[in-house]
Parts: structure tokens; sequence; C-alpha cells
């Protein structure tokens, strides 16, 4: 004889009580590994450079020189980390647009259109995607230097034009949320190829597109390795090249005083990321669900 509904929802149910409380307590590991670090940097860019030594990190301390620091970061050294600043958006601009749109109209056109050796590029672009960028670092540095483009704008912009995961990303996307059934209606009532995309596929398109643009605005902003290799003039460094240089000048044999610049220029570096996740946060969240339902 069976046991009655009511006991047995009341046994089921403890697993799933358990299963949710070890969830969350391992989210909200998660969270405090996260929120600790950026909770550090805020509380010490408030900090002046005596204070970073003799208090404690996760407090505050007497004096509050955010605007200080933040004023000293601006003009020190006649303003360098504000031409890293524009630099860094130069490259995010052109590299990770440029890397943006030629993923979209790329994988637009591999998901839409049938053509020999369609298989062969797919195979190609999984293969790049499990190159990692460090890897080619070295040979793109060869190449480069070659045609004459280190320590210029183009070593960093050009490399970052190319997006394996996202022209994949946009592939699959474009494949299962626009319908060929609207495309073909498009080109019976006379729209041209580009019309159609332009006007139609695009829109379809968007939360993809916010996507991938997210991804590569992250990962040129935290471009590292390959602006170290191509760059010597620190008049073109990114943000993350120049703050670590300020960071070995901050520690060195010949220390400066310089570290809580260092702190507070790291806040302001990370601040448009965050501003930008918050911006396009819908957008990219739209794009999962509606790329899981299609």
């Amino acid at each position: 004889m069976s046991a009655p509904a009511y006991v047995r929802s009341r046994d089921n149910s403890r697993p799933r009580s358990r299963k949710s409380i070890a969830l969350t307590l391992l989210m909200l590991l998660f969270v405090v590994y996260t929120l600790v670090p950026l909770l550090w940097l805020v509380i010490n860019a408030t900090k002046t450079q005596p204070e970073l030594f003799s208090s404690f990190g996760l407090w505050f301390g007497s004096d509050f020189a955010l605007f200080d620091n933040i004023a000293q970061t601006l003009t020190y050294n006649n303003g360098i980390f504000v031409r890293w600043f524009g630099n860094t958006l130069l490259y995010v601009v052109v590299g990770a647009g440029g890397a943006t749109l030629l993923a979209t109209v790329a994988g637009y056109g591999l998901a839409k259109f049938r053509f020999p050796g369609r298989r062969a590029v797919f195979a190609v672009v999984l293969g790049a995607i499990a190159i990692p960028g460090t890897a080619l670092a070295v040979p793109t540095f060869l190449m480069f230097s070659q045609l004459g483009l280190t320590n210029t704008p183009w070593a960093i912009i050009i490399p970052s034009l190319i997006s394996p995961f996202g022209l994949y990303l946009i592939w699959v996307y474009a494949a299962e949320s626009i319908p060929t059934e609207l495309l073909e209606a498009a080109r019976i009532d006379g729209a041209g190829e580009f019309r159609t995309f332009f006007t139609i596929s695009i829109r379809l398109l968007a939360p993809g597109i916010v996507t991938v643009l997210l991804f590569a605005v992250v990962a040129t902003w935290n471009n590292y390795f390959l602006p170290l290799i191509m760059l010597s003039d620190p008049a073109w460094f990114p943000l993350t090249v120049g703050l670590n240089q300020w960071n070995a000048q901050a520690t060195g044999v010949a220390a400066q005083p310089i570290y809580n610049l260092v702190i507070t220029g790291s806040l302001l570096t990370i601040l448009p990321i965050v501003a930008a996740f918050l911006v396009l946060q819908r957008f990219w969240q739209s794009g999962l669900s509606a790329g899981s339902v299609k």
C-alpha cells in the first residue's frame, strides 16, 4: 500500500531543501569571492599613501582622500593616465566595434547562405576558438615587426578585429533566430540582400550582436599581453599596461609614493566596464533567453 500523497510530497521536499541550501551557500561564496576585492579597491581608493600601509584594508582611513587621489591620478606625469584612457577607448571603439561588425556580417552569411567549403570554414572557426590568444602573440609580433607596425595603434587594433568566438556565436544565433521563410518573403517582395539584412535581419540579431559586443569590449579593454609585447612607447599604452608600469614604479627598488594612484587608477579603469554591463545587461539577457526558446 502506497503512502499518502502529502507524506510523499513532504519526504521529497527534504532533499530539495538541502540542495537549495547548498546552492545558496555556494552562490554566497561566489558573491563574497567576487565582491571582496572590489570592496577592497573602493575602500583603499579613499586613503592617502601613508594610510594604505598603516590601516586595515577593508575599512576606511581617517581622511577621505578619494577626490584628491582622482585629481592626482588624472594630472600625474602631465596627465598620462588620460592619454592611456583615450588609447584604450580608441582600441575598444575601433577594435571591438570592428570585430563585432565583422563577426555579425560573416556569421550571418555563414548561417543563411550555402556555398562550397562552408563546412571547412566551420572547422577553421572552431579550431581558431580552441587556440589561446597568448599562443599567437609572438608570431603576431614577428609578423607585425616585419611590416613595421609595431609600436603603433594598428598593432593592437588589427588583431582585435578578429573574433572567432563572436563569429561562431552570431552564426549559431542567426541560424536559430532568423526564419528562412522571412528572408524568402523579403526577396519575393523585391528586397535586395543588403536591404534585407539592414531592415530585417539586423533587428532580429540585435541581442546576439550586443552579446558579442560585450565580449569584444571586455576582451579589448582587459587586453594586456599583446600591448605589452607590441608597444614600447608609453604614449600608446592602454590602461592595463600603463597601470602595470605605475605599479612597477611604486614597488620597485627606487619605489615612488604613487601606490595610491595605482589603486585609484584601477578603480577608474573598471568603472566603464561596470557601466557597460549595467546598460547592456537587459539586451544580453533577452538575447540568451530568445536563443534558448528558439
